[in-house]
């Protein structure tokens, strides 16, 4: 049996949003390797075996995936929204680059998926429809002053942003500094959208202004969008759209 790896995005939490390339990869799939909450998305079967892990020994399922391809195994790499944005795409090209050699000849695809940052834009109207940047809050990987570096560059850019990753139980300081950076380069009155669980029964799209926003509005299953200088809301029954218009005035 000649094995491979297709690297998978399950999309925001919704069956609906995830692919006929994704769905096809798992049904021809022996083993499905991933965080644990991505991992019970997979529906059992016979002669599937599922390997969930913690969210933090990437590298460690990355080697997994990647020596039981070399012995011959169908293996889909599963990750929320998309597997190349802040996902496993890039941990198991890390694995890749520093393991054997043999690794090298292993059949390797990326099956993109939809995004979280996708689907809450879209859940809101267009906000990312003009020039935009995402940035990842968490420090885990990388520190505090590159990130704050990054979100006042982004501001003085005037970019729409998109963080993933927001406010953890374990680092809530982090997004009470990324509004007070966002106050001091920006304008009371810009735009914040508050996307949490989109797609899932439990989520709640808060539109809000820099200067209403309060660090408990994001938790980790929260996507934050911030728009640009020209981001505005249109008012209408029901629901109100937020967009970013595609033109900037000279």
């Amino acid at each position: 049996m000649t094995g491979w790896i297709k690297i998978a995005g399950l999309g925001p939490g919704s069956d609906d949003l995830v692919t006929p390339e994704v769905t096809a990869a798992l049904a021809e799939a022996t083993d499905i390797v991933g965080y644990i909450p991505y991992v019970a998305r997979v529906a059992g079967r016979e002669g599937l075996t599922l390997h969930a892990s913690d969210n933090r020994v990437e590298i460690d399922r990355s080697q997994h995936a990647l020596q039981m391809a070399a012995d011959g195994r169908r293996v889909v790499v599963v990750s929320s929204g998309d597997p190349g944005v802040f996902a496993m795409a890039a941990a198991v090209f890390e694995a890749l680059e520093n393991g054997p050699d043999e690794w090298r000849d292993i059949p390797i695809d990326v099956l993109p998926g939809i995004t979280a940052m996708l689907s809450a834009s879209a859940r809101a109207g267009a906000p990312l429809g003009h020039d935009f940047c995402t940035i990842n809050l968490s420090d885990n990987l990388k520190p505090w002053p590159l990130i704050e570096k990054r979100l006042r560059l982004a501001a003085q850019a005037d970019f729409a942003m998109v963080f993933y990753n927001p406010r953890s139980k374990s680092r809530p300081e982090g997004f009470v500094k990324t509004l007070e950076i966002l106050r001091e380069e920006c304008e009371p009155e810009r735009l914040i959208l508050f996307a949490r669980a989109v797609s899932r029964p439990d989520e709640v799209i808060r539109i809000s202004t820099l200067a209403e926003a309060t660090p408990d509005m994001a938790d980790m299953q929260t996507v934050v969008i911030v728009g640009s200088s020209l981001t505005r809301v249109i008012e209408r029954p029901g629901t109100p759209i937020v967009y970013t218009p595609r033109f900037t005035p000279e």
